[in-house]
């Protein structure tokens, strides 16, 4: 098992809403978090604490994210808010293993989760962004008539 590098937030995982990334940068904040700790053989109940908090926090990210998409009437709406649903469950189970067997928390499995949420915001949130755009510019084009 080796070492995994910390990911920083950067400008290329920017969905052009403020509210979101700022979401995005807590999240990465929360992963590194996580791989300090696995690394430096932190104590197994706070690693679990910070999985909870990774759960408790992205459902705030996604909800947040959702409720912009659907306000704006994102086409791919459904199928965007159950990838969302994906990685609460595997979040949700990954507690529930570390629980019955502290050593199922490797560092391979937080780096799968984040790069989950990685691939994530590239793939499919980045799909969005152009959405997210012309909708502005069309309600901006009313205002000024």
């Amino acid at each position: 098992m080796g070492n995994i590098e910390k990911i920083e937030w950067e400008k290329k995982y920017s969905v052009d809403v403020e509210e979101i990334d700022i979401h995005q940068k807590k999240m990465f904040e929360l992963f590194n978090q996580l791989i300090d700790m696995k690394s430096s053989k932190t104590d197994i109940k706070d690693c679990i604490n910070v999985i909870t908090e990774i759960n408790e926090y992205s459902k705030l990210y996604f909800s947040t994210e959702e409720k912009y998409l659907k306000k704006k009437g994102y086409p791919d709406f459904n199928s965007h808010a159950k990838a969302h649903r994906q990685f609460a469950k595997i979040s949700i189970s990954l507690r529930r293993e570390i629980s019955e067997n502290e050593d199922s928390l490797t560092l391979d499995v937080i780096e799968g989760m984040r790069n989950w949420l990685i691939n994530h915001i590239v793939t499919r949130d980045t799909l969005y962004i152009p959405f997210l755009r012309i909708n502005q510019y069309i309600e901006d084009s009313k205002k000024k008539n």
